[in-house]
């Protein structure tokens, strides 16, 4: 897919991040936020973490925009037992007796890693090189994954029973930490009445692979403005304790800066939620949009934040 110039591009891409925004409100009532944010992610070529106490419908969320995004999807659901080669897939003997590469779930477009903190670090590291490099070897052999590839995660951040808290390179590999909330009272009515009938809703497909790829493309080719740019490794600077840019707040509440990938997840997503709402280059309010999901999880906060009630987002408010 091409368009016959940038401008008609990003005109298409608000267009569809309309029409996904609809389609899916048919099926998850309210959480606009989190849609948009997921969408921007997958727009930008980023992997989502989901955090929401369970019955918030994260996974629903997930497999009704692999439906209206007419993707390959499979879910994952991460349990204390499961092995590296669960996800990745092995090496098989087949009826010839030749080893065959039988692929693992990771092998799709859309993966719905459904409480990943439940598998110890062993597994959680499978996803590390698909992650990055869209890829996966298995004995020395390196196989590609289809495109596009995403990885949507779920956690809940209050059972901290058997679970295994994600290591820092895990979590800097999602471009976005996005947070569920409850739902509004009104919106609860709604969910309730549509839950308890026999009402069904028929989804359309709205985008293709095809076209997500193209708007990633576009996403990139998107010009930003030198002080939007600046503005935006600025404020991951700042997060870094000790350094020149940190705020005193940074200084003392937090024991570990964003890195690198912070500042290009910000860019990119601030290019995506400026073109999903029509805009041809970014703007500062654009970085400040998207920076809670970007900087959330590559913050460390110390000891006396976390005596003092200190929380990331109001570190993150800071900075602005």
């Amino acid at each position: 897919m091409q368009f016959s110039s940038d401008k008609e591009g990003v005109d298409q891409l608000a267009q569809s991040y309309k029409d996904l925004s609809s389609e899916i409100g048919k099926v998850i009532i309210g959480q606009k936020k989190v849609v948009q944010s997921v969408i921007i992610s997958m727009f930008s070529n980023g992997h989502c973490l989901l955090v929401g106490v369970p019955g918030l419908a994260k996974t629903l969320l997930v497999s009704t925009i692999s439906e209206v995004l007419d993707l390959d999807f499979k879910r994952i659901q991460f349990t204390p037992d499961l092995m590296p080669t669960d996800i990745t897939g092995a090496e098989i003997l087949d009826d010839a007796r030749n080893f065959k590469f039988n692929k693992g779930p990771l092998f799709s477009n859309i993966v719905l890693a459904d409480e990943i903190n439940r598998t110890p670090p062993k597994t959680q590291a499978a996803l590390l090189e698909a992650m990055q490099e869209r890829s996966v070897t298995v004995n020395g052999q390196r196989y590609d994954l289809p495109k596009p590839f995403f990885v949507l995660a779920t956690q809940n951040p209050i059972e901290q029973e058997g679970t295994y808290p994600l290591p820092e390179a895990q979590l800097d590999r999602f471009m976005f930490n996005i947070p569920l909330d409850y739902p509004s009272y009104e919106e609860e009515l709604e969910v309730v009445k549509g839950t308890t009938s026999d009402k069904k809703v028929q989804l359309n497909n709205i985008v293709t692979g095809d076209q997500i790829l193209a708007f990633q493309n576009l996403i990139k080719r998107i010009p930003i403005a030198d002080n939007v740019l600046e503005y935006a490794v600025s404020l991951v600077a700042k997060t870094r304790p000790g350094r020149e840019k940190a705020t005193q707040q940074v200084n003392d509440y937090i024991s570990w800066g964003a890195g690198p990938r912070a500042s290009q997840y910000l860019v990119l997503g601030a290019k995506c939620h400026a073109a999903i709402h029509g805009k041809y280059s970014p703007d500062i309010e654009d970085v400040r949009a998207i920076a809670p999901y970007v900087l959330r999880h590559r913050i460390v906060r110390n000891y006396k934040a976390e005596a003092e009630g200190i929380t990331e987002e109001k570190v993150i408010t800071g900075l602005f």
